[in-house]
């Protein structure tokens, strides 16, 4: 049972006593220095029990000897069971300090010994239960909070992709960082996988939207992908398959997809090798150069606007050694140099351009460095790298 924590600590007050003479002590003392205490008063634990009075009250001062318990701390258990997160302070008489201490010791918050107590001290005590309890509750979240987030990051590491390039000749660099706080992935997604006629085809995806809906989607998607690549569907076929799965899988039915694909053919000894780009509303991978370029094929309507969409294939030729970028939006959508406009295509080629010495392996995550440097702080968008390049002949 989740308890509401009160606003204002201490003013509902259920005693459970049943000797008349100590609930009108009690109701006393609190007049005198908590006027704005509202104290109900139950004679028998049973009755608060049956008709769930504890519901209604911040804390609870509970008499250990109450009519309708074994004695002992039976009472203060079977209130605990019935509300684990009441605020419990119990009543003991001055032959049972020790049953207050044991009472503290499996869930009460505090303790008080009849005739020792003062207006003051009992005050005290009913707030100092209703604090302990709101931070023992605020420690239990948290604890769920993080187990929870610990789980859901194993979870998205698991769905994370590790390219299937092994003999291709052809060697892959990835970066991933999610939009979303305290998430490894979002709807953004890449992959690379050798098919079984020795092409390499490889994608980068951006499924709209932020939540964990749309990362699942994204996950979906790329398995999905790779499993098409993998049993050998054509090419030409692997953005209308991708597309029914998309339209199937999909939880609103205006989300959308965009998408590069890349199909490689490696070189043979000496010769050039060749990629056929296909963009589904997505911007083109770049080749690194020099100088870094593009070479766009015409774009067609991401994946899930229209049923009958068609994406022209662009063929470019891959020189021996070289290198192609394929990223997702988040990457050219921060500020960028001019302050007024993104940094778009163009200021992504520029930043190439003059970082061209450094090191495949390193230059998608600085890459993301001096992006978000020119942004002044953290990408909004999620952003997926994949840096494929020729590693001679497999």
């Amino acid at each position: 049972m989740t308890r509401a924590l009160p606003v204002e600590p201490g003013r509902r007050v259920l005693l459970v006593e049943d000797d008349p003479g100590d609930a009108f002590l009690v109701e006393e003392l609190l007049s005198e220095v908590g006027p704005e205490v509202e104290l109900s008063v139950s004679g028998s634990l049973v009755d608060v029990l049956e008709h769930r009075l504890f519901a209604s009250a911040d804390c609870i001062l509970l008499d250990l000897n109450t009519p309708g318990t074994t004695g002992g701390l039976d009472g203060l258990r079977r209130l605990l069971t019935a509300d684990p997160g009441a605020a419990v302070c119990v009543l003991t008489g001055l032959d049972d300090e020790h049953l207050g201490i044991a009472a503290v010791g499996i869930g009460a918050q505090d303790y008080l010994v009849k005739g020792k107590a003062d207006g003051p001290v009992l005050i005290r005590a009913i707030r100092y239960a209703i604090e302990r309890r709101r931070a023992e509750a605020g420690l239990v979240r948290l604890r769920e909070e993080q187990l929870a987030a610990a789980e859901s990051v194993r979870l998205e590491r698991g769905l994370m992709p590790t390219p299937l390039l092994s003999g291709s000749g052809v060697a892959a660099r990835t970066f991933y960082r999610s939009g979303r706080t305290r998430s490894v992935i979002g709807g953004d997604f890449f992959d690379a996988v050798l098919d079984p006629s020795g092409t390499v085809h490889a994608i980068v995806g951006d499924v709209c939207g932020h939540g964990p809906d749309e990362a699942a989607l994204g996950a979906l998607l790329r398995v999905s992908w790779r499993a098409l690549v993998l049993a050998g569907v054509a090419e030409r076929q692997l953005l209308p398959k991708l597309q029914e799965v998309l339209v199937s899988e999909r939880h609103d039915p205006r989300l959308f997809t965009t998408v590069c694909t890349l199909a490689i053919t490696p070189h043979g000894a000496g010769g050039a090798g060749r990629g056929l780009v296909r963009l589904a509303g997505h911007p083109p991978p770049v080749l690194l150069g020099p100088p870094p370029r593009t070479e766009p094929p015409t774009v067609g309507l991401p994946l899930g606007i229209d049923a009958n969409a068609e994406w022209a294939p662009r063929e470019i030729v891959l020189d021996p050694g070289w290198s192609l970028l394929l990223y997702t939006d988040g990457l050219i959508e921060g500020r960028g140099r001019g302050g007024d406009e993104p940094l778009w295509e163009e200021g992504l080629l520029t930043l190439l351009g003059e970082n061209a010495a450094t090191p495949l392996d390193t230059l998608p995550g600085k890459l993301v460095e001096l992006v978000e440097e020119i942004n002044g702080g953290p990408l909004a968008d999620d952003v997926a790298i994949l840096l494929l390049s020729d590693e001679g002949p497999a």
